[in-house]
């Protein structure tokens, strides 16, 4: 008899059926088998299953993204950040005749406030629009949304820890947004850490069983 052939569902490569890793009905080649089976454990459901499949963000549309959010934060932060450092510049350490440790020790408060108070409204920017309405300013315009692996939208606790999982991505060189270039399903490190997708709601895919 001739041996049967049958296709990996991940990459499309032809096989023979007993060289074949059986999830199912969902038949994976042995170089796709453990790629696979890492989706499984993160919970992205194959799809022979039924499972929607999404078209996801690349690397460059989000750089653009990232750009339009910090401009809206930037004009946001800055009448911010001036009403509170006007209040704090008015103080008594800053007059005229102030000892220069003082006006320092006051400049250098100043400084870790107006830190604070920008890191404050990002947080805020990122998870109110990501838990709320799916995807921040810069995402909705460029058509992009922030997800589960199955579609669900994030909660407002997986929204506030992935700000804080992005802080880690700028903080090792950018190299957590860099990975979005590499990563088969476009994520980057802090989308790793929240199990989160960004997709491209009108491209999305629904698969039918037969």
């Amino acid at each position: 008899m001739t041996p049967e052939i049958r296709y990996c569902g991940e990459c499309g490569r032809p096989s023979l059926t007993d060289e074949l890793a059986h999830f199912g009905d969902y038949l994976v080649c042995q170089n796709c088998k453990n790629r696979y089976a890492q989706k499984l454990r993160e919970g992205v459901a194959p799809a022979a299953f039924g499972a929607p499949q999404f078209e996801y963000g690349g690397f460059w549309i989000r750089v653009l993204t990232a750009i339009l959010d910090s401009m809206i934060l930037m004009v946001v932060s800055y009448i911010l950040r001036l009403t509170v450092l006007r209040s704090l510049l008015s103080a008594s350490q800053f007059q005229p005749g102030a000892p220069p440790a003082e006006v320092l020790r006051a400049a250098l408060g100043t400084v870790g406030i107006a830190a604070l108070v920008n890191m404050a409204i990002d947080c805020c920017y990122q998870t109110f629009f990501v838990a709320k309405l799916g995807a921040t300013p810069g995402k909705m315009a460029l058509g992009l949304k922030v997800v589960r692996p199955d579609g669900r939208p994030v909660d407002l606790g997986r929204a506030f820890g992935r700000y804080f999982a992005k802080l880690l991505s700028q903080i090792i060189l950018l190299i957590g947004y860099i990975m979005v270039a590499f990563d088969s399903e476009k994520r980057g490190l802090h989308d790793m850490i929240c199990d989160t997708r960004v997709i491209k709601p009108s491209e999305t895919i629904s698969m039918n069983l037969s």
